[in-house]
């Protein structure tokens, strides 16, 4: 497996693997009409990621495709694909604000063999480097499990109403950076 920078030539895979994921990894967690309201309001590549070159991706190396895609941000929008972001999307002072944990996605069959942890890992050394002192995230209901054993801390839970009348519940969580 190799970890990299996502590229604007992986925007399809990547929608292709975040419909993937959602639609598998949200059962139990979401009704159908959930992750489908999601994947259309919300769930979806953010090309400000990858403009930022903080968006990776983790490919598996005998070309099976994309197993796995997360990033962070040092910009103030927390959630959500392009198809719900507005124009504005302010840089963050490390000084004083926390970095963005930002779109984790895996390939239902390459689930829960520590590809989150390695996006995560490579994402808060990058974050670090950059000044921040502390992640933020909203998390889904699938993604705090995983979350909470990266050492992020529950804020509070939440449901976003989605434009066809559909409630998503989430978490925003935090977590300090080491130094």
């Amino acid at each position: 497996m190799h970890l990299r920078a996502a590229e604007e030539e992986d925007i399809p895979a990547l929608q292709k693997l975040i419909a993937a994921s959602v639609r598998e990894l949200s059962r139990g967690f979401y009704t159908a009409e959930q992750a489908e309201s999601g994947l259309r309001y919300v769930f979806g590549v953010d090309s400000q990621l990858i403009a930022d070159r903080s968006y990776y991706v983790i490919e598996d190396d005998t070309g099976g495709g994309l197993l796995a895609a997360g990033g962070w941000s040092r910009r103030r929008t927390l959630y959500g694909g392009d198809q719900m972001k507005g124009s504005d999307d302010p840089l963050l002072d490390p000084e004083t604000e926390s970095a963005r944990i930002r779109a984790f996605f895996v390939a239902p069959y390459a689930a829960r063999r520590g590809l989150g942890r390695r996006l995560y890992d490579e994402c808060a050394a990058a974050a670090r480097r950059a000044g921040f002192r502390g992640l933020e995230l909203v998390a889904t209901m699938p993604g705090v499990p995983l979350y909470r054993a990266l050492g992020f801390e529950m804020g509070e839970a939440y449901a976003v109403a989605l434009p066809d009348g559909v409630s998503l519940p989430v978490a925003r969580m935090y977590r300090r950076l080491d130094p």
